[in-house]
């Protein structure tokens, strides 16, 4: 696509110290100006499923499409992954299987972020990290409210309690997000494997301090240094 702007990425998936089977799933194509993260739930062999499923959907994309044309694709491949989901759920006795999904698309100098559930994208742009997308969970609710910020959200007992995902409830609702890209933008997606141990604060000093080449080793590492409790999956994306 010529109309890609000139970007670099380093992502990174870790399982943690305490599951034994990684649940997210991560997807980078840097050719299509489109990355993506998932957190499946539903227990190892399900969740695990559930985002693999969706991000092998979306590397089927047919490459070299117009930017509308690929948004449009990206929102049919995630809603068929939301059927097929559910299909198997079904024929495994009707356990709730699903998973998060959180995409970014870069093209014609503008960003496009679509989601459902809590894997978020921040933006670092001029020295200042701000979140894009916004959860869709019990607590984001109290976030909105004024009840708490999203670092306390972090520590509230129900913080795991999504309320979107693929595979999840009758139609798959996705929210979007789209602005205009300017040099020098670093974008984060991640599962909340990493947004349980790491504050604001912290992101934006990791995103505007380090080069590329270790900034995602370091955000897996501030997980894991945290306690590592689930799946961390981690991909910045930086506009050059």
């Amino acid at each position: 696509m010529n109309s890609r702007p000139r970007v670099r990425y380093s992502a990174r998936s870790h399982v943690g110290l305490v599951r034994k089977v990684n649940e997210d799933a991560i997807l980078a194509m840097l050719d299509e100006g489109l990355w993506l993260v998932s957190d499946g739930m539903g227990g190892h062999e399900a969740g695990d499923y559930a985002s693999r499923l969706i991000a092998d959907m979306t590397a089927s994309i047919p490459p070299g499409l117009p930017p509308a044309e690929k948004l449009n694709a990206l929102r049919d491949t995630l809603s068929k992954a939301h059927k097929v989901i559910r299909a198997e759920a079904d024929k495994r006795g009707g356990k709730t299987i699903g998973a998060t999904v959180v995409s970014l698309m870069l093209a014609n100098g503008h960003f496009v972020g679509l989601w459902a559930g809590d894997s978020r994208i921040y933006l670092l742009r001029d020295g200042k990290i701000q979140m894009l997308t916004s959860d869709h969970s019990f607590v984001a609710d109290l976030v909105r409210d004024g009840k708490m910020t999203w670092d306390e959200a972090e520590h509230h007992p129900q913080s795991n309690a999504i309320t979107r995902a693929v595979g999840v409830g009758d139609e798959l609702e996705l929210d979007k997000i789209r602005g205009e890209l300017q040099p020098g933008d670093r974008f984060l997606l991640c599962s909340d494997g990493l947004t349980k141990y790491a504050t604001f604060a912290m992101l934006e000093k990791a995103l505007k301090e380090l080069p590329l080449e270790t900034v995602s080793d370091r955000l897996v590492q501030m997980a894991l240094d945290g306690g590592g409790a689930d799946n961390i999956s981690v991909i910045v994306v930086e506009v050059v």
